[in-house]
């Protein structure tokens, strides 16, 4: 039923990576939401490896929005090559992927944060006994995004930011905000925080760097869920950088992907201000370690240091894992789990989504420990 097969070259595409954005663009929603029922068109495939594993059927996941641009040119780029492979993937957020996944309605979730333990334990049924693993796919930094008429540049320490959606700074010409911005002519205009009201990866990264970064001024733990009443809030990450473009005044956070020509702040790290930018996530990701309460050597989760002050750091980052199970209950669906996510891990795909996403790649010894714990994938006894 299920004959596992390496591509011909007969089926590869491939595109320069400057052509990629423009010619996905019209497919993002339809290869997210609605998987394969719109062919994708020969000059948008991104490059696929000459020995890709090429699965027939259906494969269905679902959870981050952050992802979800990243999610539809893997998709895109898997099935142009495969043809008769039919993946879905419902960005439906990343504690509404979890959930469907630990129900069993999906064989994988994108998430922002890794499981935790108790999530772990409730995935057990779905995954037969087995424990659930968490694979570092996507890297991406978080924007502080803001849209001020007549502004667009902005310096923000992390003291500051944590005050502005505390709500403790209520208007753009806060001394706290001028001194850090002497050539900006802010005007005396409310600030309007927009937040997300889904559970939300995005949310809980940003929260947490909050938390590290400026311990002295976020009285909040880091968690999923925006935790004071707010002002504005929107669903998944374009729905908050749609509520942000519209509003004068508005600030939010979002993944890169979705900045959409929005003005980013730049952060405060130690006594500099950094812009957004995919090499300043990268280097925070590679000096972290991993989580202690990883359920295996093959349960990738990482401590990330939020509160860096290394210089050309960009500590607002998030990193999205793919979540699957060590053990399935049949053959196909672990084949069909196994063979996406090799590609997902592989060069051409981390190159073809940093080309439409602004992420960062993997690098090559994170990439082997992924393919490392992919492997071990395997079908219930």
């Amino acid at each position: 039923m299920l004959p596992s097969k390496k591509r011909s070259r007969a089926h590869r595409r491939s595109v320069h990576q400057g052509a990629v954005s423009a010619a996905l663009a019209g497919l993002l929603l339809a290869a997210t939401a609605c998987g394969s029922d719109n062919a994708v068109p020969e000059d948008a495939a991104p490059e696929v490896p000459d020995d890709l594993e090429c699965f027939s059927g259906g494969l269905s996941g679902s959870g981050s929005s952050a992802q979800e641009n990243a999610m539809a040119t893997w998709i895109a780029g898997y099935q142009s090559a495969c043809e008769d492979a039919d993946i879905y993937y419902d960005s439906i957020g990343s504690g509404g992927g979890r959930s469907q996944f630990i129900d069993g309605a999906v064989s994988y979730a994108g998430t922002d944060t890794a499981m935790e333990p108790a999530e772990n334990e409730d995935a057990l049924a779905r995954c037969g006994g087995s424990d659930t693993v968490s694979l570092p796919a996507y890297i991406v930094a978080i924007g502080v995004v803001f849209n001020i008429e007549g502004v667009d540049e902005l310096n923000l320490r992390p003291d500051t930011v944590a005050k502005i959606f505390n709500q403790d700074i209520t208007h753009w010409d806060d001394p706290e905000i001028a001194r850090d911005n002497p050539d900006a002519d802010l005007p005396n205009l409310r600030i309007t925080q927009v937040s997300r009201s889904d559970d939300s990866g995005t949310t809980e990264n940003f929260t947490r760097y909050l938390e590290e970064a400026a311990p002295d001024s976020w009285p909040h733990e880091a968690s999923d869920q925006w935790p004071i009443e707010p002002q504005e809030s929107a669903q998944g990450n374009s729905g908050v950088a749609d509520t942000v473009s519209r509003a004068d005044g508005s600030i939010g956070y979002l993944e890169m992907s979705h900045l959409h020509g929005l003005d980013a702040a730049s952060i405060g790290v130690g006594d500099e201000f950094v812009d957004i930018n995919p090499e300043g996530a990268a280097q925070v990701v590679a000096d972290s370690p991993r989580r202690e309460e990883n359920t295996s050597e093959y349960d990738l989760g990482l401590a990330l240091d939020y509160g860096t002050t290394e210089q050309g750091a960009y500590p607002l980052v998030l990193v999205s894992y793919e979540v699957a199970c060590l053990e399935y209950e049949d053959q196909e669906e672990t084949d069909r789990v196994k063979a996406f996510l090799e590609y997902v891990v592989s060069p051409e795909g981390q190159e073809a989504a940093s080309a439409e996403t602004d992420s960062s790649p993997v690098n090559d010894q994170l990439r082997e420990e992924l393919l490392e714990s992919i492997d071990a994938i395997g079908v219930q006894d």
